[in-house]
């Protein structure tokens, strides 16, 4: 497609922001970059809780394109999918997952019945108010429903159900909160991109928890993402295990990836979370669509280790585009 014009629209930090809002610029300098290397003209819009008048603004601009990076609305993920829907309404050409997938796969509860519906291997989920369908001694995680970049996510997330947890979990609301198996095992990342011949599956990232002793869940948290210094933050690292990995249980992975990006009507670009169970079981915990692309982020990692140019990554998700 002959784009020229370009605006890279993202979520504005707030005055307060922590690391994981402000990540979001380092994803314009780089997209930024890249779009401009492909000759494309670029200008940025910070997106706020004033949305729907900067979408209806940005219309009136006519870019041949929008680069959709809004992860969030005053960091709160459950609102991201409004942008999509306005660019949609506006007919403004944009890049990435459309408002459907990004509706769905935002909330962990719907992502959760998603998979259920259509057979992919997923944790069980239950709503706070459904405590009564816990068992005693069984492990769980309580998540956010609606935010991601492990937002909410701390090593006490991950607990032993006991009848005294009970009173704890009237706490939370059904809204904003789901409460998971926890899979005891390995957790793997797999990005996925579109392409001429359709999605295609990068090489699976392990991720490693160095020096966890007993006790301590080996879990993705918001420390270990975002808190540089943290025992979490030095010790999670990733890494890919390219032919080390069980060539049943790589095939296992990227097909559940590949599943999902049907099911969820994924398009551009998106990462696929799991949890492998001491059995070889693979479980998706997440589904991203949209995920980070920061030049340290999981995704960008696994493009390196597939050989693939960045630029070309780029020109993909282009030309994979919602009209």
């Amino acid at each position: 497609m002959n784009f020229r014009k370009c605006c890279i629209i993202f979520n504005q930090p707030r005055e307060d922001a922590l690391a994981d809002e402000l990540d979001v610029l380092e994803q314009v300098e780089f997209i930024e970059e890249n779009l401009n290397q492909l000759g494309i003209e670029t200008y940025r819009k910070g997106i706020t809780a004033n949305f729907m008048k900067e979408v209806e603004k940005l219309s009136a601009e006519k870019p041949d394109f929008v680069f959709n990076l809004v992860e969030s609305i005053n960091n709160k993920g459950e609102l991201c999918y409004f942008v999509p829907a306005l660019l949609n309404m506006h007919s403004i050409p944009y890049t990435g997952n459309p408002v459907e997938a990004m509706f769905i796969t935002t909330s962990k509860a719907l992502t959760s019945k998603t998979l259920k519906q259509s057979g992919i291997n997923n944790p069980g989920g239950f709503a706070p108010s459904e405590r009564e369908k816990l068992i005693t001694g069984n492990q769980y995680i309580i998540k956010p429903v609606w935010e991601d970049g492990s937002l909410g996510i701390t090593g006490e997330s991950v607990f032993t159900y006991s009848p005294e947890y009970e009173m704890k979990l009237r706490n939370y609301k059904d809204s904003h909160w789901l409460i998971e198996d926890y899979i005891e095992g390995r957790e793997f990342n797999i990005s996925v991109l579109s392409s001429n011949n359709g999605p295609e599956v990068m090489p699976p990232a392990e991720m490693t928890f160095n020096n966890f002793g007993k006790g301590m869940p080996k879990i993705v948290d918001f420390k270990a993402k975002w808190e540089e210094g943290s025992f979490e933050y030095e010790n999670t690292i990733r890494h890919f295990p390219g032919d080390k990995l069980n060539p049943v249980l790589k095939k296992r992975i990227m097909d559940a990836a590949l599943e999902c990006w049907h099911v969820f009507g994924l398009k551009g670009y998106a990462r696929v979370d799991m949890r492998v169970d001491l059995n070889d079981n693979p479980y998706v915990i997440e589904v991203n669509a949209n995920p980070c692309l920061s030049p340290d982020s999981g995704v960008v990692a696994a493009i390196t280790a597939a050989g693939l140019p960045f630029t070309d990554v780029v020109s993909r998700i282009i030309n994979d585009i919602n009209i």
